[in-house]
């Protein structure tokens, strides 16, 4: 079992509400965020075109923020999940000058700290908070090694891509382009 996303770049209207419901399931302090919308425009004029994605930690197979920590605060759980156990996080930073996507960030209560894909949630079965409460289902969750799973119906039938494949982190959020 391995947990993947995959963001449908064409339906994403950037409303934030993503943003919202994972602050809100995962007691988010206030100025902070695990997950959040980009905006992103390229091409040359007057061939333009915008991409709005909805980003997160990227719960990479090789990730370096669970190599670099010094106190395996930073780990790889059950489906591929990257966690932090806070109580053995001593707050050093390591992790978050690591990760090539700047997902995560110093709690104030001094540790680091991420997207969760809700763990919380998905052990029950539930999707993480940011896929349930998306207006424009542009969100697709669940186990990518499940042929019948949403986000591996997705991944075989639309072309997408990976951030920074160049790191060599085999990041597993999808951008369906």
């Amino acid at each position: 079992m391995r947990y993947a996303m995959a963001v449908d770049t064409a339906k994403c209207v950037g409303c934030s509400d993503c943003v919202v419901a994972c602050q809100t399931e995962n007691d988010v302090p206030h100025g902070f965020a695990r997950d959040w919308v980009v905006e992103v425009n390229f091409g040359t004029y007057p061939e333009l075109k915008t991409e709005i994605r909805s980003e997160r930690c990227n719960h990479c197979d090789n990730a370096p923020c669970v190599r670099c920590c010094p106190t395996g605060a930073s780990k790889i759980v059950e489906g591929g999940i990257v966690l932090v156990e806070h109580d053995k996080c001593i707050g050093c930073g390591a992790c978050i000058t690591s990760c090539p996507y700047d997902a995560r960030f110093s709690h104030p209560d001094g540790y680091a700290d991420k997207c969760t894909f809700c763990e919380h949630r998905v052990k029950h079965g539930d999707d993480p908070a940011c896929v349930a409460v998306c207006p424009t289902k542009c969100l697709y969750f669940g186990d990518i090694d499940d042929p019948g799973s949403d986000v591996s119906r997705v991944i075989r039938t639309r072309e997408y891509k990976t951030l920074i494949p160049e790191a060599g982190t085999k990041p597993q959020i999808y951008f369906l382009t």
